[in-house]
């Protein structure tokens, strides 16, 4: 009995990814224009957003429906 399933995804689709979906958060919301005088306050203003980021316990919700995201890649791969 299998417990892990891979599903590859395209490479072209990192936003299937919740992990590429995080680090994209973090840049927008913590790294981007951000004045960091040591790597410790870095460090310290990362971590105070990722227990922010936990503690809303928001979901993150598709645009797009299953179907819609599916029949969308199907259609690039015939071609």
């Amino acid at each position: 009995n299998r417990r892990i399933v891979f599903h590859f995804i395209p490479t072209y689709s990192s936003w299937l990814n919740l992990v590429e979906v995080l680090f994209s958060l973090v840049q927008t919301k913590v790294i981007r224009r951000g004045n960091f005088p040591s790597k410790e306050d870095l460090i310290t203003k990362l971590l105070a957003y990722i227990r922010r980021f936990n503690d809303e316990k928001r979901p993150f919700h598709w645009t797009k429906a299953a179907a819609d995201i599916v029949r969308s890649y199907t259609s690039r791969t015939r071609h």
